[in-house]
Order: C-alpha cells, then sequence, then structure tokens
C-alpha cells in the first residue's frame, strides 16, 4: 500500500508564507513521528511533498516543491501515483477542507476525517453548537463584546478558525478588550470567558460516530504579555481508571460521526470536570510521543479501523508518560 502522508507546513503549502519558519516545527515533528510509524508496518510505502528549503532526510519517497505555483501540480501528482492520502493540515482559512476535498477528487482514500466533520471543527462556533446539542461541556462562543455576559470579564480572543493557541489572546477587564478590538478589527475573531483549569487533550481513534481512547494528555500552556503560548505536552499523562475520559472522546465521536482516524480534543479540567475547548480532525502535535507512550503503533491502528476501535484486538503494551516539547523560532 502506498501511502502520501502531506503535512502542510513542510510539505511546500506554505512556500509564500511568512509563518513558515515559526511553525514549521510542530509540523515537522508530526510528519516525522507519522512516517516513522507507517514504514514500521509491513507492505506499506510512504510518499511525501517536501519544501526544497528543508533537509529530505525521512524514509520516504519524496517529491521537492521549490516554488507556490508548483504546489498544486505537485500535490495531485502524488495523491494520483498513492493508493491512500494522508492529510496534516491546519484548519486555517479552510486550509485542510480544500486538502480533504482535493484528495477525494483525486479518488483516493482519505486517511482523514470526512468534509462534514472538516467543516464544523474548522469553527469554533460552529464545533461549540455542536457540541452543546449533544450535552457535552463546552466553553460558549460569541461573536461580539456586548454578547458576552456581563459578569464575565476575563475574555479570550481568538481566530474562529484558528489552530492551537494561534493569535489567542487573554484580557482581564472589558476596557482593555474594547481597546485591542477597536485597534485590531477581524471578522474571523471570536470571544470566549476564560476558564479556570489544567490545559488537557485527548487523542483518540474516530470511525464512525464511536471512539477509542488513547491517551489524555497534559498540555503545557502560558500566557506571556497576554498571549497564549504553547510549548508541548505530557503525552499519556493523565490516568482514566474511571473511564470519564474515554466517555468524553464517545460523546465528541457521536455528535461529530463524521471523525475519522486520529483526532484530539483540547478541553480544560475544572472543579466540574472537563469543559471542550476545540476539536481538532487532524494530528495534533501529542503524537509524535503516542507511540513510545502506549506501546502501540497509532497508525496500524487507524489503517486498522474499524476494527481496532476494540481494545481487545491491540492490547496497550505500556502505559507511560512521555513528554513532548515544542521548541519555538524566536
Amino acid at each position: 500500500m502506498r501511502i502520501f502522508v502531506y503535512e502542510h507546513i513542510t510539505g511546500g503549502g506554505m512556500l509564500d508564507d511568512p509563518q513558515v519558519a515559526a511553525l514549521a516545527p510542530e509540523g515537522e515533528m508530526m510528519l516525522r513521528a507519522l512516517v516513522n510509524d507507517l514504514t514500521a508496518i509491513p507492505g506499506v510505502e510512504v510518499t511525501i511533498l517536501r519544501d526544497a528549503r528543508l533537509s529530505a532526510d525521512l524514509p520516504a519517497s519524496i517529491h521537492t516543491v521549490s516554488t507556490a505555483e508548483a504546489f498544486w501540480p505537485a500535490f495531485r501528482r502524488a495523491a494520483s501515483e498513492a493508493d491512500a492520502v494522508w492529510p496534516i493540515a491546519p484548519e486555517q482559512d479552510g486550509t485542510l477542507a480544500r486538502i480533504t476535498r482535493e484528495v477525494i477528487d483525486c479518488d483516493r482514500v482519505l486517511l482523514g476525517c470526512r468534509p462534514d466533520a472538516v467543516e464544523i471543527t474548522t469553527s469554533k462556533r460552529a464545533t461549540a453548537e455542536v457540541l452543546g446539542r449533544g450535552g457535552i461541556p463546552v466553553i460558549p462562543v460569541y461573536a461580539e463584546e456586548d454578547a458576552v455576559p456581563p459578569e464575565v470579564n476575563e475574555i479570550v480572543a481568538k481566530p474562529d478558525d484558528g489552530a492551537g493557541c494561534q493569535d489567542t489572546r487573554l484580557f482581564q477587564d472589558r476596557t482593555e478588550l474594547r481597546d485591542w478590538l477597536q485597534a485590531h478589527p477581524d471578522p474571523k475573531r471570536v470571544l470566549q470567558p476564560y476558564v479556570h483549569g489544567e490545559a488537557r487533550s485527548l487523542s483518540m481513534l474516530c470511525c464512525d460516530g464511536r471512539a477509542r481512547l488513547l491517551a489524555c494528555n497534559r498540555q503545557k500552556v502560558e500566557t506571556r504579555g497576554g498571549a497564549f503560548r504553547f510549548d508541548g505536552v505530557s503525552v499519556n499523562a493523565i490516568s482514566d481508571r474511571d473511564g470519564r475520559y474515554a466517555e468524553l472522546a464517545s460523546r465528541v465521536a457521536r455528535a461529530l460521526p463524521g471523525l475519522w482516524g486520529y483526532c484530539g480534543v483540547d478541553f480544560i479540567e475544572t472543579v466540574c470536570g472537563p469543559v471542550v475547548v476545540e476539536v481538532n480532525p487532524r494530528l495534533t502535535t501529542s503524537y509524535a510521543g503516542l507511540n513510545r507512550a502506549i506501546g502501540v503503533n497509532p497508525a496500524k491502528l487507524v489503517l486498522g479501523l474499524p476494527a481496532s476501535l476494540e481494545t481487545s484486538n491491540e492490547p496497550m503494551r505500556e502505559s507511560r508518560s512521555i513528554e513532548v516539547e515544542l521548541a519555538h523560532v524566536v
């Protein structure tokens, strides 16, 4: 089986974007982990696209892309030569949604979430609405400052389609927020009450409204000068002896049955329990430490869906916490 793994940041999709240097380390980490997991599976060959400015020392067939104009022809050629495509791309500006549609248009097996789930989870507002209807605790999302309940003073501003901590800021009072919004107008921006608690995430398998929890992770998130920053994650650091995180994963999958393959859920562990922040319909940084943390190849589990949803089919051989640190470009 030939699989085309496409990681957007390192794969030439951001050749003309000045943010590529800042985002590349996280993309590179996920790409290398996935390629290593796939090439460890007998009978699997991996092909990737590669920004020509980056090194090519990966165990895969590599097609380099040196100009933005050459990107889409190279992508479609690589997809057409593969049996399946595994996309890793940010939701921002509809990037993951477009890549997903391209894979479907190429009539190749999509090793990722279905278009409807990608469309919903691209939007913080749409995600909150869908999860809320499913009875899942979620942070409310508001389009305007005056829509936020008056008793809320600590407010988070972020892009509706942003990924992780990207362009996410915390404001301690309404006056500061109003001044900043006036100076930085953006129709895509949304507001949320700041929820106190520990930042955590789920790594899970999804298929047709069902889920299998692989790990619960502790995220390293801090604020500097009002801006949120993600510094890494302790993979599989939180046990789930009572099964409540497995239940949360199942509820999210039922609310979003188009989720497929590896997915992530970011949440805040509060005194009242978990409150969901967002759903990631793609690989997350936690994937980089998952194989070592659970002792099972997660890529093999994805290729084995739906059978691998049953834990008895591939029991976890290990259970330990793995630190994944994110290098920031200054």
